[in-house]
């Protein structure tokens, strides 16, 4: 039986260049020897509409998840607080599914929660207010009428913001609220849920649940890569190359 991989807050950008060629042979590996890949938000550092595939960096990554496609991999994208922008011009490059924010898969036989994972984090009452202005579909039509340039500019000024927001915040507050975890598990029905956003990989067990309830945190792509493997024998993480790179937060 072929795994399924798991995937997410990669963060690739043209200032990334060795995780960017990381990402490349984790595609021409790994990836194509999988029953499915999902890649569960933050593929992109930033993404401002899918004119962003003039780029060679974007264009490259979409035409490496083509690659996984086509050597029979399904391939579903989940849009990330970074890259929520992805559309459909984007998909068809990639050869790839774009995911809504929660997805109940069969994943070896169990029915599995997928995230971006930046739902759970409500403590985090600014960015939840954030994320409701930046998901609003009038919102989204305005911005991607600006013109490219305009909207790069925006976005990198946003970033600015952001970085020195995030650098007030508690990592308590940035962190799952176990309220919304339990609410999440209730809701979808189901004991196992895998999430990237945090960027603190680890497997935590639930109680209360039953038969071996589970909440997996995908790794980050910063200092090092990483993905989530999942078979009929279990689930395990697997380390990618880890070139030099300065970390962020995302």
């Amino acid at each position: 039986m072929k795994p399924t991989l798991f995937i997410s807050d990669l963060h690739l950008s043209a200032t990334r260049p060795a995780m960017v060629a990381a990402f490349g042979q984790f595609c021409a590996g790994p990836a194509r020897d999988a029953a499915q890949l999902y890649v569960l938000g933050d593929l992109f550092d930033t993404w401002i509409g899918d004119e962003q595939l003039r780029d060679p960096m974007a264009a490259g990554v979409a035409a490496a998840l083509a690659g996984v496609a086509a050597a029979g991999t399904g391939v579903g994208v989940m849009r990330g607080n970074r890259d929520l922008l992805l559309g459909a011009r984007f998909a068809q490059a990639a050869g790839a599914t774009l995911l809504p924010d929660a997805v109940v898969a069969d994943i070896a036989g169990r029915p599995t929660l997928l995230l971006h994972g930046d739902t759970l984090c409500t403590d985090d009452l600014a960015y939840q207010e954030f994320r409701a202005k930046v998901r609003d579909p009038v919102r989204q039509r305005r911005f991607l009428a600006l013109p490219y340039l305009a909207r790069r500019a925006l976005v990198a000024l946003i970033r600015i913001k952001s970085r020195r927001a995030t650098a007030r915040k508690s990592e308590t507050i940035m962190d799952v609220n176990a309220d919304a975890v339990a609410a999440a598990f209730a809701q979808h029905r189901v004991d196992r849920m895998i999430h990237g956003h945090t960027h603190r990989p680890a497997r935590h067990a639930v109680a209360g649940l039953g038969r071996d309830a589970e909440r997996w945190v995908l790794p980050d792509w910063y200092d090092a890569g990483g993905y989530l493997a999942v078979d009929a024998s279990g689930a395990r993480m697997h380390a990618v190359a880890a070139p030099a790179s300065p970390r962020g937060r995302g």
